[in-house]
């Protein structure tokens, strides 16, 4: 029973590890990490420091997945993100990896 539940929990991890670089994946398909890296800022701030920002925050993964779609400004600089060619399931989808970031 032991090593079924050992089994049952590695195959969740290699699960999980591989949505979160399916999401990474996304992300470089979709351009994204021609302005963020994950650990440090380039145009925009690294995915770690958003993570941070909204550690918490119900409302965070709404929010960014509407930035994402939409674009904005004014939260990270004077230098606007402007709107990206996802769907909205992309954006949930991408807005719940970066709030994932450590």
């Amino acid at each position: 029973m032991k090593a079924a539940y050992i089994a049952v929990m590695a195959a969740a991890g290699i699960v999980m590890a591989g949505q979160a670089h399916a999401d990474e994946a996304l992300a470089k398909a979709k351009n994204c990490m021609s302005c963020h890296a994950i650990d440090k800022k380039l145009v925009g701030p690294a995915y770690k420091e958003v993570a941070a920002k909204y550690k918490g925050d119900k409302a965070a993964a709404d929010m960014l997945a509407t930035k994402i779609k939409a674009g904005g400004k004014g939260t990270w600089g004077a230098i606007p993100m402007p709107p990206n060619n996802v769907t909205p399931d992309e954006a949930k989808k991408l807005a719940a990896w970066v709030l994932a970031a450590k």
